[in-house]
């Protein structure tokens, strides 16, 4: 009879996508291993369709594990905000804070490539399916089917960094009666490495500069999304013009895909020797894009409390303190811009336009909200 192995990780962490594996390598540049876990194989992110919007502060946590794709990102150097048959406007340029770029647009599988060329082959366990998680006093135990065998490991500390929880009753949900229909299309002129947020009542439209393309993030009603994903070309193309104005033109819509937005936040990032980062402790609206961002600043902030303090519950609590402004700044701030914004009533219209007009002629106001999207909770003193 063959004796059942139980196998001893420091850190396990489930889920290998780009916070997962940039928790990975901070705490491998600190000299600490950790075990990533994922249900998928690798490749499988290479068919991810999204573009994210990353800050001009995630490329500086990111070049330090050597994981920056240099190639493959668009700088952004400008933001033009407005809202739709409304006055005032504000422009954000990089110049102002003396930074090469606001922000960077990278598609998800280039990311996820640059963060997966600096992992170890004995790194990442994928295609593995977890069939129980039992907390105790000494860590946790996890127990999986790995390559068709049943495997238990033990680590000191479980890092849950998978994605976008289901239905888990930690987690505070809040539906915002949005979908978002993701595509690119080819802009006339060319963009300028201009990121574009224009308001309209359905919600936010944002145009992010991405090679010679745009990256448009379609926010609309839910039943307005399922009339656009059944547009042919011409018909979408039409309904993006409408909906941005005539500034530019737009040609050649690539495939589109949709998903539904909500408010998701977790009650307790930390709870025994568990911890909770990236999407599955918060998911935000990606107007601003702040959430993806948020999630890099989870990992790294995390590493460095690991590799200072070690795995202990009092650090491990230190750390979810630690971790509230920036979280719940951020959660406030995206969702207080998409309820002010999505929906066409007058008065608070007048008073919209009245806030973009003061942003653009009040370089101090500009420059909080500049900074919090470049840097998060670090720009605040």
């Amino acid at each position: 009879m063959t004796e059942h192995v139980i196998e001893h990780v420091d850190i396990l962490i489930i889920g290998a996508g780009p916070v997962g594996m940039t928790l990975h390598l901070a705490l491998a540049a600190g000299g600490r291993k950790s075990l990533l876990i994922d249900r998928r194989p690798l490749q499988a992110q290479q068919t991810d369709p999204r573009a994210l919007a990353l800050s001009h502060g995630a490329r500086q946590l990111l070049e330090q594990i050597n994981s920056w794709p240099t190639r493959a990102a668009t700088p952004i150097e400008t933001i033009h905000i407005s809202q739709k048959d409304g006055f005032g406007r504000t422009l954000i340029d990089h110049q102002e804070y003396a930074l090469p770029a606001l922000g960077y647009v990278v598609r998800y599988r280039d990311l996820a490539g640059a963060l997966a060329a600096n992992l170890a082959a004995d790194a990442v366990l994928a295609e593995a399916e977890i069939l129980d998680i039992t907390p105790d006093d000494g860590g946790v135990t996890v127990a999986l089917r790995h390559a068709g065998q049943l495997r238990t490991i033990q680590t000191k500390l479980l890092v849950h960094a998978e994605g976008t929880p289901g239905d888990d009753p930690a987690v505070k949900v809040s539906d915002y009666e949005q979908h978002a229909v993701i595509c690119e299309v080819t802009p006339t002129p060319g963009h300028n490495k201009r990121a574009w947020e224009r308001f309209t009542p359905d919600g936010p439209l944002a145009l992010l500069p991405l090679g010679d393309q745009y990256s448009i993030v379609f926010t609309l009603p839910p039943a307005k999304a399922d009339a656009v994903m059944a547009m042919d070309d011409d018909a979408f193309i039409a309904a993006l013009q409408t909906q941005f104005g005539q500034r530019m033109r737009f040609a050649k819509p690539g495939k589109r895909s949709r998903f539904p937005l909500f408010l998701r936040l977790r009650d307790t990032l930390v709870k025994g020797n568990e911890v909770w980062i990236g999407n599955t402790a918060q998911t935000l609206h990606p107007v601003s894009g702040q959430g993806f961002n948020l999630g890099i600043r989870d990992a790294w902030q995390l590493s460095e409390n690991l590799l200072k303090n070690g795995v202990d519950r009092g650090s491990l609590e230190r750390y979810a303190a630690s971790r509230r402004l920036d979280r719940r700044g951020s959660a406030f701030f995206t969702d207080q811009i998409v309820r002010t914004f999505s929906n066409d009533f007058g008065p608070l219209k007048l008073a919209r336009g009245l806030g973009l007009f003061a942003l653009d002629i009040c370089p101090p106001a500009r420059h909080f909200v500049a900074k919090r999207m470049i840097w998060g909770a670090r720009a605040w003193p």
